[in-house]
């Protein structure tokens, strides 16, 4: 499924937890990982040392690359370094393009304070440009990283960023020999009196009905044998951590352009929550430029 696999590092201690997870996914689906170090040029980061300028983050990297790939080669898992300058999320987006990766894996964010690249807002853009699949870890999560997954999850609103995540799910689902879980939120806690009366429960579980119609529909012309499908209401990224933490599951796929009336799977809405709070890895895909314009 994965034969490419980049992992962008800053060398802090929430990167190094996610490089162990990162060479699972590697060794199952037997890849190569691409290790890269950004030295973000926009940062005051140069420094005279007897008349030479030395680029501080430039060294660092090295040394930070350095130990992860060893760790990669101990592990039995084939890596290619490098270390780069430039913007960190265009670069790290360049760099998954030039290496014909097929996923990015990197964390929400990064705790260093000289070379913090690795920070939310760098991931989410990331997630927002990359054409691959950018599967972001929470450094902070209490549950250990397991791959290959045992569940896998998908929520869905039937928008075409969801439609590309259930894609994802399957195709995940399908070469680990995990469960498919298809969850559907009904948005109801922002309804006002006067919206309640124009969209009325039976119309949303109506809708929701059909959302959930046409996802199981794509996956019955698959070979998947275990998949579970629920209809919940209330607040999405909750319902959705809530369903994650009952039912054990170990990875959630989202598309970030969720743009129904009913369950607004945004970008800076339940996304942007989810990128940080989700108690598992979650893959985002996004519908590259050239589809979306169309």
């Amino acid at each position: 499924m994965y034969d490419t696999i980049l992992f962008p590092t800053d060398g802090s201690n929430a990167a190094e937890s996610v490089l162990e997870y990162a060479l699972q996914i590697a060794s199952e689906h037997e890849a190569t990982i691409h290790i890269l170090n950004v030295a973000d040029t926009g940062r005051d980061s140069v420094t005279t040392i007897r008349g030479e300028v030395i680029d501080v983050l430039e060294t660092e990297g090295e040394r930070i690359v350095a130990e992860a790939t060893q760790y990669a080669k101990d592990e039995g898992v084939p890596v290619v370094s490098a270390v780069l300058q430039g913007d960190p999320h265009k670069t790290i987006v360049d760099y998954s393009q030039q290496s014909d990766s097929d996923c990015i894996v990197m964390p929400t964010h990064g705790q260093r304070g000289i070379q913090r690249i690795l920070l939310g807002s760098v991931t989410e853009r990331v997630i927002n440009t990359a054409e691959v699949p950018v599967i972001a870890v929470n450094p902070d999560r209490d549950r250990p990283l397991v791959y290959p997954p045992q569940h896998v999850l998908v929520p869905t609103d039937g928008s075409r960023g969801a439609d590309l995540a259930l894609t994802e799910g399957i195709a995940v689902a399908r070469a680990t020999d995990a469960t498919l879980h298809l969850l559907h939120v009904v948005e109801t806690g922002g309804l006002g009196p006067d919206a309640r009366s124009v969209l009325k429960e039976g119309e949303l579980t109506e809708r929701a009905n059909e959302i959930m119609a046409g996802a199981t529909e794509k996956i019955d012309d698959t070979s998947l044998d275990t998949v579970t499908s629920v209809i919940e209401h209330g607040d999405p990224s909750k319902v959705i951590c809530d369903y994650i933490d009952e039912n054990e599951v170990d990875l959630a796929v989202m598309g970030t352009h969720g743009q129904t009336d009913f369950s607004r799977y945004v970008m800076g809405g339940v996304s942007a929550k989810l990128v940080r709070k989700s108690p598992v890895p979650v893959t985002w895909v996004r519908e590259p430029e050239s589809a979306s314009d169309e």
